[in-house]
């Protein structure tokens, strides 16, 4: 098979069967729809339709790297840290992505949390500060 080119569209221009692919894999990637006949029959479109298109069309929502930030920590083993570390991630707004802890050394963890800032109420920075502000906090810092 040759090199695979890619295009980016507006979608008014193209037939409507095509978004229709894109909601029906949102259909099942959300859990809304438990198996490819639902999600088709749920976007309107034919069973055959979304098969002959779906490995060949993806919606581009825009995420770029400037979206996410990953913030490291060092927390102290102390019960509610980490939950008071993610608590202030939501009161900023942020979403969080993905949260990964090490097993405690020396009564310390690393944490590395990746969050989405585009909905944030505050800058990076101040909520850097606030997590520093947290009992049990040792550091924290961005990924490079």
């Amino acid at each position: 098979m040759g090199k695979v080119n890619y295009f980016l569209i507006n979608s008014s221009i193209l037939p409507p069967v095509y978004a229709k692919v894109v909601e029906a894999k949102n259909y099942l990637a959300s859990g809304e729809a438990s198996s490819a006949t639902q999600a088709a029959k749920m976007a309107g479109i034919s069973r055959s339709a979304y098969y002959k298109y779906k490995d060949a069309i993806f919606e581009y929502n825009g995420d770029s790297n400037d979206e996410t930030e990953t913030i490291n920590a060092k927390l102290k083993d102390n019960a509610g840290v980490l939950s008071a570390l993610m608590s202030e991630i939501y009161t900023a707004g942020a979403n969080v992505l993905s949260v990964n802890q090490s097993v405690p050394v020396n009564a310390v963890a690393d944490v590395s949390v990746t969050i989405r800032i585009t909905e944030m109420t505050v800058d990076v920075k101040t909520l850097l500060e606030n997590i520093k502000n947290i009992d049990g906090v040792k550091s924290v810092y961005l990924s490079d």
